[in-house]
């Protein structure tokens, strides 16, 4: 299937409308005759039509990300929701999509559902777009015969998880960022602007003062050694993306140590839980057992402390412990979500009540996210003001020590 989403591509056409009007403009096709009788349905005389040149610079696919597999499906659901049936709901929306790697993807399971496979199978068949997760919800939409109210529902989480992981990302970015600045800052103080004292101080023929010494030495180091230390930096970099890739030990020792971090590690705590309810009550209000639906959910928490909770939960449930208890046992879980999903099990409306637990926390993490960015705009102009006013306070310091000599 794969081989046959390669063979669509963007052609640019020029023609006529109905009144005889010049029109122009692209269409996705397998070739330029199924274009031209696409052109053709839409009351369009085509002349020219031809492939779309690729640039010459960044030609390469654009990637499919996560927001655009969100859009696909909100348009999916709006369209079925208006009466349009799915084949042609695929092509509607594959024409609305900006992204062409998307659109032919749209396409190329479009011709899959065409040939009579179900829209569930169509999607498997590309897992780098559509997760078990994603599969499993469509599927269970098609099978109760509410695929609309189903893709409503999981573009929802998606939109929401998405967003929810972008906040975490600006959270723990923006502390990397002040550190990268205050490096770079005074590496380059260090290497350009110190050694221009240091020749201003050797004509002095007087002792120079232990700050303004200790800061010409580590100057001296820096000019010798700084590739030295740019090697170290981006060596270190990256062995540790390295080791989290390859190693899931060191990934999940990782994962346990972000949530030991001040302010970091209650972002990190509560979008774990918000995204245990947001998936947890998506899955089980789709009518997947709870059993399954806590499988689901220890793959989509993005936590290893939080995944092994609710993989102990899964075979707490399945042995016949209610939920609220086996999430209480884990001494994970936060009071208040343990005593909605209690009130949820037992008014009957467990899904609703996982969804305001994951409303909670969403909201929560939002507030800590704006909280972080606020404290850490001073936090970075004291940074820089200690480090850039230390190394100036350090070359003038043997200036005015002789201009006192002198007076």
């Amino acid at each position: 299937m794969a081989e046959k989403a390669e063979q669509y591509a963007t052609f640019v056409w020029e023609g006529t409308d109905r009144k005889g009007a010049k029109a122009k403009g692209e269409l996705t096709g397998a070739n330029i005759a199924v274009v031209k009788a696409q052109l053709r349905k839409q009351g369009v005389n085509p002349g020219k039509v031809r492939k779309k040149p690729q640039p010459l610079f960044g030609g390469g696919k654009k990637k499919i990300t996560p927001f655009d597999v969100a859009i696909f499906t909100r348009q999916m659901a709006t369209m079925m929701k208006a009466g349009v049936p799915l084949v042609q709901a695929f092509e509607i929306v594959a024409d609305g999509l900006e992204n062409p790697t998307l659109r032919e993807l749209v396409l190329a399971i479009r011709e899959d559902v065409s040939a009579g496979n179900d829209f569930a199978s169509a999607l498997r068949k590309h897992p780098k777009q559509f997760d078990d997760l994603f599969c499993n919800l469509v599927d269970a939409g098609e099978k109760s015969g509410a695929l609309e109210t189903m893709l409503e529902r999981v573009a929802t989480y998606m939109e929401k998880t998405e967003t929810l992981k972008k906040k975490v990302k600006k959270a723990m970015t923006y502390p990397i960022a002040v550190v990268i600045v205050a490096v770079v800052v005074t590496a380059i103080l260090l290497v350009k602007v110190v050694p221009q004292f240091e020749d201003l101080f050797q004509g002095f023929g007087a002792e120079l003062p232990a700050f303004t010494q200790m800061v010409i030495g580590l100057s001296e180091w820096m000019q010798e050694w700084w590739f030295i230390c740019l090697f170290a930096i981006v060596g270190t970099v990256m062995g540790l993306k390295e080791a989290i890739r390859k190693s899931p030990n060191f990934a999940d020792n990782v994962d346990k140590f972000m949530l030991k971090l001040p302010v970091v590690g209650e972002i990190v705590n509560k979008s774990a839980v918000a995204r245990y309810g947001r998936v947890l009550s998506t899955t089980f209000a789709a009518g997947v057992p709870l059993v399954d639906a806590l499988e689901s959910v220890a793959g989509a928490v993005g936590n290893a402390l939080y995944r092994d909770a609710v993989l102990k939960i899964k075979d707490e449930v399945s042995s016949g412990t209610q939920l609220q208890f086996a999430m209480k046992a884990t001494g994970v879980f936060p009071t208040m979500a343990v005593q909605l999903c209690a009130i949820g099990e037992e008014s009957g409306a467990l899904d609703a009540m996982l969804e305001k637990v994951a409303d909670y926390y969403e909201e929560e993490v939002d507030n800590l996210v704006d909280n972080l960015t606020t404290l850490m705009e001073p936090m970075i102009m004291a940074v820089l003001g200690v480090l850039v006013g230390g190394l100036i306070v350090a070359m003038y310091l043997p200036i005015f020590q002789m201009g006192q000599a002198v007076g």
